[in-house]
């Protein structure tokens, strides 16, 4: 009999960019293990630069859909992972039972609107979508010895 996945929730202000990279890496590198959603604490669209990012690196987010929290109120999660400080602020609430990480990464579409041109922006993209793509490979070892905040 097959273990079940621990069911982790990656929760962002929007939907829209983060959560969405990791709700994605974490389809792709620990399916085995993980059972990943994401939500926001708004619903925003999904990003098409997170969605082209993405798909540079080999992952297709383009069916995703941008979704809020309260989507996701019958189910329990096993862990809760915010990835911005808003939505860190804001799970206390909704989380009950689930144990939280909180790792904050940089808001892409804020620091892309300042930068000169597309690809500097794209380039903003990528560097945050590798850093998710650390912390999801990071994840089952940490669920597993449950060295969490």
């Amino acid at each position: 009999m097959s273990k079940r996945r621990i069911r982790v929730l990656f929760l962002c202000t929007g939907n829209s960019c983060r959560s969405q990279m990791a709700e994605g890496w974490a389809r792709v590198l620990c399916a085995d293990v993980i059972e990943p959603f994401s939500a926001g604490i708004e619903a925003h669209g999904l990003n098409p630069m997170a969605v082209r990012v993405m798909a540079e690196a080999g992952v297709d987010i383009s069916r995703n859909r941008s979704q809020h929290l309260s989507e996701f109120s019958g189910i329990e999660f096993d862990y809760v992972v915010t990835v911005c400080d808003d939505a860190r602020e804001s799970c206390p609430v909704f989380c009950g039972p689930a144990k939280t990480i909180h790792r904050s990464f940089d808001d892409p579409p804020a620091l892309a609107r300042s930068a000169p041109d597309e690809e500097s922006a794209l380039d903003i993209y990528r560097r945050v979508c590798h850093e998710i793509r650390e912390l999801v490979e990071s994840l089952p070892g940490l669920l597993e010895r449950n060295q969490v905040e």
